[in-house]
């Protein structure tokens, strides 16, 4: 990662350098706030000589991209905004800064990943697969899966390469997907227990680190040049259609999973979820709200109300915590990813890395998660803290339950399947504040070896 403005610049400087004239540059797991802040358009075209560049932001919502890119995917002083996005502007000018929110970002990655072929995306998960078994990593759930992975995940099993156990979580994002699975009378739990369809997902909310998430007050702290004034984020969906989404989704039985990130945002999901209980109404439905950080007391009642999964960000803790503290303030964090009152009120909430956007070391997240502080040691109110226990049964035991997979996964008992990591420390005894040391010796899937330290 670029520990600094100049650092970032001088990497375009360097890669382009080796690119085929018109070649793109991409850039992944941006951080503004470790990296010297946002470069200008100028800068960027300066160090991208020519080639067209896009950097994403590590929360996947929002990507800079130099005028070069704006070129290629035809975006000029006169594009209007996508629905449900926006090209930074500047103040008085008007003039585009290269800063591209939610939908508008999706113009760039859709061009740059049009021609990804489905042996491309295998060798990538192989990569990722490795990377999460050196964390004693035994099940991934894909959340948004496009059907060019579900293929992927398809073609690796056929050949044996797929060694991680994956849950589809069904893009609702891409046109037709979700549809296509109800036609064809697909629904939750379809596979086995290497490759099986867990549910849908739709992205109705955004990202509180890059101050797009539906918030009810506004976002406080430094602004970006061309941020919306009264800025309280944005909704990528109108209620009528997601409403509509999740009912379909539901009666066909696909468990519903939408995302809910602001408290604005989390209201916004509760009520496509309500809605779609109220139309088929289910005792154990386990409908998630997906990252569910700011939840407070009025939301935590509804969660309890509708038997509804929050379905919780725990990594964003870690990586992301100083700009939640930037963006939403410090008494903002009494209510955000409130575990212990989650807990306390009988509401499951399995944690999640959401990776690629933080790392999928669970270890981090259930550090923050035990001693309430970011990676700086910044502190996310400890009124919310858990016990290590609690911490790692939001890893196991309810990961499996929040997927439909208890029988078979999240403990160690007879006839459940072999999958098990162990652990170079014991998380249960050692200090708290260690919990972030702890390593996988050893992974194994199915009993078989996949990671040795």
């Amino acid at each position: 990662m670029a520990t600094s403005r100049e650092a970032l610049l001088g990497a375009v400087r360097g890669d382009v350098g080796k690119l085929q004239p018109g070649q793109w540059f991409v850039g992944y797991r941006f951080n503004e706030h470790r990296s010297g802040g946002y470069p200008t358009l100028a800068e960027l075209d300066a160090a991208g000589a020519g080639h067209p560049v896009f950097i994403l932001r590590t929360d996947a919502h929002i990507g800079l991209a130099n005028s070069a890119a704006m070129a290629a995917c035809g975006i000029g002083p006169a594009t209007a905004d996508p629905p449900f996005g926006r090209f930074d502007r500047l103040p008085g000018s008007g003039a585009l800064t290269g800063l591209a929110r939610e939908t508008a970002a999706h113009v760039f990655l859709s061009r740059i990943h049009e021609t990804d072929t489905e042996e491309e995306i295998a060798a990538g998960l192989e990569q990722v697969f490795a990377e999460a078994f050196s964390y004693g990593i035994t099940t991934l759930y894909n959340s948004l899966t496009p059907a060019r992975a579900i293929r992927a995940y398809q073609q690796m099993k056929r050949t044996g390469r797929l060694t991680m156990r994956i849950g589809i979580i069904a893009s609702g994002r891409e046109p037709g997907l979700v549809e296509g699975m109800i036609a064809a009378g697909i629904q939750s739990g379809f596979g086995d227990d290497a490759l099986r369809v867990i549910g849908v997902e739709w992205c109705p909310d955004c990202s509180t680190s890059g101050r797009t998430a539906a918030y009810y007050e506004p976002y406080v702290g430094t602004r970006v040049e061309g941020e919306p004034e009264d800025n309280r984020g944005m909704l990528l969906y109108t209620a009528e259609d997601l409403r509509a989404r999740a009912i379909a989704a539901h009666r066909a039985g696909l468990q519903v999973m939408i995302e809910g990130v602001g408290d604005r945002g989390i209201d916004f999901a509760l009520d496509a979820i309500a809605a779609a209980l109220a139309a088929w109404p289910a005792a154990d439905h386990r409908m998630r709200v997906e990252h569910c950080c700011h939840v407070t007391p009025a939301i935590l009642a509804r969660l309890q109300r509708l038997g509804a999964v929050a379905s919780s960000a725990t990594g964003f803790m870690y990586e992301l915590g100083d700009a939640y503290l930037a963006n939403r303030g410090e008494a903002a964090m009494r209510h955000m990813w409130p575990h212990r009152s989650l807990i306390d009120a009988g509401v499951p909430a399995p944690g999640h890395s959401d990776s690629a956007v933080c790392t999928a070391n669970p270890w981090t997240a259930m550090w923050a998660m035990v001693n309430r502080r970011s990676a700086t040691g910044a502190s996310l109110d400890g009124a919310e803290a858990v016990t290590p226990l609690e911490a790692l049964r939001a890893y196991t035991t309810l990961g499996a339950w929040s997927g439909f997979e208890e029988a078979q996964k999240g403990s160690l008992e007879i006839g459940k399947l072999a999958d098990i990591a162990v652990l170079t420390r014991d998380p249960l005894e050692i200090d708290p504040g260690d919990l972030r040391s702890v390593q996988s010796a050893m992974t194994f899937v199915g009993g078989i070896e996949r990671f040795r330290a």
